[in-house]
């Protein structure tokens, strides 16, 4: 998060800031990449790579080369070229770990542009400048497109360092017809406007906020790549389906489901399929809920479905077995009997953790007067019926 919206701070400062609230990269170090090759010493007659990471606004990286030879480090503001003129950034890497970066981002053969200077006064005061006009054009832009009636959201605006070209981001579900909005807001602004869509949780990573466990997002301080998330990480995982819960900031499922997915699955392998039933002779029972911490799982039979019985997955496996050889075991209490003296768990269902499904909201809901107008038809139905009684 921004130090301009840092929530612990005091007279504008935040807490614990070296840099007094002006780290100049305006998000006190967001996605910071240790160094750990800085040390390293190149064999003799090598020369140190010349391509530098710069680092802009909320976390934006971009690879320059260091054409003119000069002398940089890490934290130094610099001025790189851009189409159209300049912008400015600080270093964020440097020397053998940026051909780390590049190989990792598949940036080896891409067209890397220049170096132009170590920043001087003059362009660091256009920079802070342009910087701290980024609140008011977001508030008059969104005026003007509620003014036009365009169907998206604007979330931020990104001056260059020159303060020449803004670039404005911005979430929509459907394609956005912008060119008389460009054309309002260049006049408005008297600067070059690009447009640049991005999605929800592009967003969130960029707005930054808390999440439900209490800490910054992930993806606004260390989550580079945003992995797909599905509600099968959910089901394996044994969470209630409730989008509620499993939704972050962003409105897609929470990143974090992802964390400990493989974990589950690897426990999961030696728990038996829960579509198998189990055959005894007293009858045939069917899975119910699972316990993965202490490997148990619930079944009942379809004739008692309110009656489940507790079993280890050993106990499962083994009656599955037995079925497979054409066998049956007389009933599960005498396997369930081995677990402790209260056997038998009468859970009902008024009780159980039932949750509607996930995608509930996806379906079209029925209107009051659809329902309304079939109860009638069925009444209506309903008198029509002849009378089978012999009475007139």
């Amino acid at each position: 998060m921004s130090c301009t919206t840092c929530s612990s701070t005091i007279n504008g400062i935040p807490k614990g800031c070296k840099s007094n609230g002006d780290c100049n990269s305006g998000n006190c170090g967001k996605m910071t990449v240790f160094d750990w090759l800085a040390n390293m010493t190149l064999p003799s007659g090598q020369e140190k790579f010349d391509i530098f990471e710069v680092r802009f606004k909320n976390g934006r990286k971009a690879f320059f080369k260091n054409s003119s030879g000069l002398p940089l480090f890490i934290g130094d503001v610099v001025a790189v070229e851009s189409s159209p003129g300049h912008d400015v950034g600080v270093i964020s890497l440097a020397g053998e770990l940026v051909k780390v970066q590049m190989r990792r981002k598949s940036a080896e053969n891409a067209d890397v542009l220049k170096i132009y200077r170590k920043a001087t006064q003059r362009d660091i005061d256009i920079w802070t400048e342009s910087r701290n006009k980024e609140l008011d054009v977001q508030k008059k832009s969104r005026l003007i497109i509620d003014r036009l009636g365009l169907k998206m959201k604007l979330s931020d605006v990104e001056y260059q360092g020159d303060g020449t070209k803004a670039i404005f981001y911005y979430t929509s579900e459907d394609r956005v017809d912008f060119r008389q909005l460009i054309r309002e807001l260049a006049g408005s602004f008297n600067l070059r406007v690009e447009m640049k869509q991005v999605g929800l949780r592009q967003e969130a990573s960029r707005l930054g906020g808390i999440g439900s466990c209490g800490r910054e997002l992930c993806c606004s301080t260390w989550l580079s790549d945003f992995r797909s998330v599905s509600t099968a990480a959910a089901r394996y995982q044994q969470l209630s389906l409730n989008p509620l819960k499993l939704a972050g900031q962003c409105g897609k499922l929470k990143c974090c489901l992802n964390y400990e997915l493989d974990s589950y699955l690897d426990v999961l392998k030696d728990f038996p399929d829960t579509g198998i039933a189990l055959l005894t002779e007293k009858g045939k029972a069917v899975f119910q809920k699972m316990d993965i911490f202490q490997r148990l799982l619930w079944y009942a039979y379809l004739d008692s479905p309110i009656q489940w019985y507790k079993l280890t997955v050993d106990q499962a496996n083994a009656i599955i077995e037995q079925n497979k050889k054409k066998e049956q075991p007389a009933n599960l209490e005498d396997f369930s009997s081995e677990l402790d003296l209260d056997t038998t768990e009468r859970i009902s269902f008024m009780d159980s953790m039932k949750q509607d499904s996930i995608t509930r909201f996806d379906k079209p809901k029925t209107s009051k007067n659809k329902r309304h107008k079939r109860k009638n038809n069925n009444n209506s139905n309903n008198n029509k019926r002849p009378n089978t009684n012999g009475q007139k």
